[in-house]
């Protein structure tokens, strides 16, 4: 079992920045895949982010604005977002799996709670 917390969501003006961290805990050796989503108001879940065979890949609503890192060590991963807008206000949720479509949230088997980032006009 993999267990995956968030951490360091809230409200933001617009052109403000935040970062999110998950930490991962359990059985995560075997974890190939990585990555962020979210979850707008009223939509489905999308892709932000994710790490998977040793690349990083970005939606392309957030390229140039969000960068997602992760430090095996410490079994952390993170999105730093900056110029933040009101469409980026999501429950943001990061997971898991140990093989997945990077882009396809169905495909991972391991979710944190999810954190909630607010951006105000």
């Amino acid at each position: 079992q993999v267990q995956l917390v968030e951490s360091g969501g809230g409200l933001v003006q617009a052109g403000g920045s935040l970062s999110l961290s998950c930490t991962l805990s359990g059985h995560t050796s075997d974890l190939r895949f990585t990555g962020w989503f979210r979850q707008p108001p009223g939509k489905e879940r999308e892709f932000v982010a994710a790490f998977g065979w040793g690349a990083a890949y970005y939606a392309d609503s957030v390229k140039g604005r969000f960068t997602i890192s992760k430090d095996d060590a410490k079994n952390t991963m993170s999105l730093q977002m900056d110029s933040l807008s009101p469409e980026d206000t999501a429950v943001y949720y990061c997971a898991a799996d140990t093989v997945a479509v990077f882009y396809n949230p169905s495909t991972y088997k391991y979710w944190g709670q999810g954190t909630q980032v607010t951006v105000f006009s």
